[in-house]
């Protein structure tokens, strides 16, 4: 654990952790059955309905022939990952909270860096660990906790990435307050999010396969080239069209949630300004005229829509 143990907290009181996962406060005492470290507290209501549902199904999964080597080149064929890599120092520590079954966390598990990944559902963080056994990677460390009691320092991470998580929370601009603590003065904050308009055809979709029991599912290009992986074909339609909790958001509604966390706002990837495409995460956009913003979002529905409509916006904590 090394290293990692600065990273974490007690979920209970938030105090440090000795290496035998005993809080030095209020003297709890955790573990880590299978590699994986257990530091989350029961959890009830809406937060358990979507854990039990990552339980039985855990997402993304991986291909029985994936090695380091080709999981990294099949995210880095991705231009917002390849981005995300060249924005992050060879040293940061890094949490990525919502990590599923831990492809990005392994990913960015290059050079010196310390990666945690987080995450609510055991099963997908068992085959996160797995996998980085499997693959030899030694700097990444993988935790079972809730982010609403999280087992993870406040302010100690160089980089916050949490993707695909919040518009699956029941309120998600108060877990975006939890999830941007956990930064450092001065750290990225990097929030993936479905957006209010790129979900639309998806939604349209859904509506199709909710009226013929889930028979016909038009136009799902991910579908489409899964017809071969039954496991992560389900997977996909689990999670796109059968979620017991979802959300969706605008830019606006996104950089009021920066504004209220002291999170300075650099920019949305893809770009919400016209004819912009950024060739660095960390440069400033020039402007975030409204209008725009609105006009660009509308067409994310033929770019984002075939996919998800995941739109990213990245920020820094404010030190």
């Amino acid at each position: 654990m090394g290293s990692a143990l600065e990273l974490l907290a007690c979920p209970s009181c938030g105090g440090w952790m000795t290496a035998a996962l005993a809080c030095l406060d209020c003297r709890r005492t955790f573990c880590a059955p299978d590699g994986v470290l257990d530091l989350r507290l029961p959890t009830g209501g809406r937060t358990e309905a979507v854990r039990q549902f990552y339980e039985a199904a855990p997402f993304p999964g991986y291909r029985e022939t994936d090695t380091l080597a080709v999981l990294r080149a099949r995210a880095g064929r991705s231009e917002f990952a390849r981005l995300l890599d060249r924005a992050i120092p060879g040293d940061a520590k890094i949490v990525e909270v919502g990590c599923g079954t831990g492809q990005m966390s392994l990913y960015l598990a290059r050079a010196n860096r310390t990666v945690i990944g987080a995450d609510l559902t055991r099963p997908s963080l068992l085959l996160a660990a797995a996998a980085a056994h499997r693959f030899g990677v030694d700097n990444a460390l993988f935790v079972e906790t809730d982010l609403n009691q999280p087992g993870l320092r406040a302010g100690a991470f160089d980089v916050v990435y949490c993707s695909g998580v919040l518009h699956h929370t029941p309120e998600p601009a108060a877990a975006f307050r939890r999830v941007a603590a956990l930064a450092k003065p001065g750290g990225l904050v990097i929030l993936g999010l479905y957006n209010a308009f790129a979900r639309i055809p998806l939604r349209l979709r859904r509506a199709v396969a909710k009226m013929s029991g889930y028979r016909i599912i038009p136009f799902d290009p991910v579908l489409r080239d899964r017809q071969a992986e039954p496991e992560r074909r389900t997977a996909w339609l689990r999670d796109q069209y059968r979620h017991p909790e979802e959300h969706r958001h605008t830019l606006g509604e996104v950089a009021q949630w920066f504004e209220s966390a002291e999170v300075a706002f650099i920019r949305a990837y893809p770009s919400a300004l016209i004819g912009e495409e950024p060739g660095d995460l960390l440069s400033p956009a020039q402007d975030l005229w409204a209008p725009e913003a609105w006009l660009k979002q509308l067409s994310w529905m033929g770019s984002l829509g075939p996919e998800g409509g995941l739109f990213v916006t990245v920020g820094r904590r404010a030190g």
